[in-house]
């Protein structure tokens, strides 16, 4: 996900990456998703709408081929696979809604009695935390324990965004630089049951990244330092097990009992397992047999199996629009990306729709040119590049304006590196970018490199990577996750390979902006979107990328999984799933 963190955006999630599809033909994925709502068959597109209430009780049997990246300790694993389970064990003061559809992406509150207004101009968020609540391992819970967990997430040292998001706090940059010695009394208050949290500056995100695993509630005495499986929680489930080399487990907590049912609803499974180990095609052969009920995202169902899910297992595919940009950065610092007109000249000649094929078909992925993915907060349509503008969507390529505008920004017939890695779908659009770009009349070479070393690389400014692909996922939903975080100025760190602003992209005026909107969010939420909508349009006017198309994710279960949910915050929600 984003928040400015040296991972790539929840490590782990480069299930995506890899391409779902991996190469498949175009028809081959139009026929599967056809079969998925046609036929009579049940459709596979997940609603807003919650399922009536399925039966108690089962074991939901989950597939990875291998564990969460990572140590297991909840401050410091950012990875998805395991945020579905940790999202059922432990609980922060406020939560996303657990339901499916738009809804998954409102604050609740949780372990609190209410989600505070902040005041002090956006310094100060009371909390009140609910009475009589049990970890589970039969320790209440107290407002002591709140205090004790955001100070341990300094001290263990490793937590991504301690120092990103966290250290807002009041005291939180202290403890940044002694983590050891971290104390946060001035900046968390108790009184009783309340809890007053004080912030150094106004942050309009503060209540989303307290809803995030790494702010989720421990008890007073967790071990400061990384542990081999999460300690006790508060959801409906507690850890169990956690095997790296075989799987990890959760059961019924017994402690538990719904406070809110909006942020923690009773789970319906008994327990919920996922296994590691096998091969992702015997995965897929397992869901179709019912030895398997999930596949996890981390794991891409191979192209060889795509027929059989069309023609028999299609009322068992599940097809949700994710909050994500697939993109390629151009370097603004150097030439010839340095040049405006070229950056758009690109823009304007990039045929989206072949994009798309490469990555699947219109089914699993919507043309886009702008940064901010639909549903996404200040999200308004806007495409500047394309035949017949106006509508706000992409229609297609205008190869006449890019070419008069080469010609224009004398950058013709400089050389040019694409830079992207080896996966076969993240390759093919390196290639399509070569051709085009000599086609542009550049002299364009290919710069593939393994998945695991390229975003590290083209992060860091000393390698003077001039175009390059990435993808960004939100961390919640604001336009800041995105915005700022990708294409704002302090985002941009020479020579680290920590700088997620991969473009080098920095615009004083339009900076302004973002700082403007962050400090109007504070009061004005709906105010401030409408900043951030200026802000996503003067971006893409400036072009520093070439944003490609906004994916959605698949999910195939087995016949047993009753009223899978999607929420676009958790995607698909473990607990609400009934196999009995």
């Amino acid at each position: 996900m984003g928040g400015g963190t040296a991972i790539k955006p929840r490590e782990g999630m480069d299930f995506v990456r890899r391409s779902v599809f991996l190469g498949v033909s175009t028809m081959l994925v139009v026929a599967l998703v056809a079969g998925c709502g046609g036929g009579g068959k049940k459709s596979s597109k997940t609603t807003g709408a919650t399922p009536s209430a399925g039966a108690k009780g089962g074991t939901l049997i989950t597939r990875a081929n291998a564990a969460p990246s990572g140590s297991p300790d909840p401050q410091v694993n950012y990875t998805l696979q395991e945020w579905q389970f940790l999202i059922i064990t432990h609980d922060g003061l406020v939560a996303f809604k657990r339901v499916g559809g738009a809804e998954g992406t409102k604050l609740v509150p949780d372990l609190a009695t209410a989600i505070p207004t902040p005041t002090d101009n956006g310094l100060t968020y009371k909390f009140t935390l609910r009475s009589g609540i049990k970890f589970s391992n039969g320790k209440t819970v107290t407002p002591q324990d709140v205090k004790y967990t955001f100070e341990r997430l300094f001290k263990i040292g490793t937590s991504p965004n301690a120092g990103t998001w966290y250290n807002a706090i009041k005291g939180g940059d202290a403890c940044v630089k002694t983590p050891k010695t971290c104390d946060l009394s001035q900046g968390i208050v108790i009184n009783g049951n309340d809890i007053t949290f004080h912030l150094a500056k106004p942050d309009p995100e503060f209540l989303f990244q307290i809803a995030l695993p790494f702010a989720f509630v421990l008890p007073s005495g967790t071990p400061n330092k990384q542990l081999n499986i999460p300690p006790a929680g508060t959801g409906p489930y507690k850890w169990v097990q956690y095997a790296p080399n075989k799987q990890m487990m959760i059961t019924r907590n017994p402690n538990f009992k719904v406070w809110n049912k909006d942020a923690q609803p009773e789970g319906l499974p008994d327990s919920i397992v996922q296994k590691f180990g096998l091969s992702v095609e015997a995965e897929v052969t397992q869901v179709e047999n019912g030895q398997t009920d999930w596949i996890a995202n981390a794991d891409s169902i191979p192209s060889d199996r795509l027929n059989e899910l069309s023609s028999k297992y299609a009322s068992q595919v599940h097809i949700n629009p994710l909050l994500a940009t697939w993109y390629f950065a151009f370097n603004t610092r150097i030439p010839p990306f340095n040049n405006l007109k070229a950056r758009q000249a690109v823009n304007y000649a990039t045929d989206r729709s072949s994009l798309v094929k490469i990555y699947g078909g219109p089914k699993l992925a919507i043309p886009t040119c702008q940064v901010l993915p639909p549903n996404m907060p200040g999200y308004k349509p806007y495409c500047p590049y394309t035949v017949n503008p106006g509508s706000g969507k992409w229609t297609g390529p205008d190869m006449a304006k890019a070419q008069q505008l080469v010609a224009a920004s004398g950058t013709k017939g400089m050389a040019v590196k694409v830079n992207s890695d080896t996966t076969d779908v993240d390759k093919a659009f390196g290639t399509y970018f070569v051709g085009l770009l000599n086609k542009l009349g550049y002299k364009a070479t290919p710069q593939f490199l393994s998945n695991d070393i390229q975003y590290p690389f083209i992060q860091n400014s000393k390698n003077k990577v001039p175009f390059a692909f990435s993808d960004w996922f939100a961390d919640y939903p604001a336009a800041s996750d995105f915005l700022n975080i990708l294409l704002g100025c302090g985002s941009f760190h020479p020579n680290s390979n920590s700088s997620p602003n991969i473009a080098e992209f920095c615009n004083k005026g339009i900076q302004a902006k973002m700082d403007n909107a962050a400090t109007v969010g504070v009061k004005n939420v709906q105010q401030a979107n409408g900043i951030w909508t200026q802000v996503d349009k003067e971006v893409t006017d400036q072009a520093p990328w070439v944003a490609m198309f906004n994916p959605k994710l698949l999910d195939f279960v087995s016949k047993r999984v009753k009223g899978f949910q999607w929420s676009p915050q958790w995607y698909f929600l473990l607990d609400q799933a009934s196999v009995k």
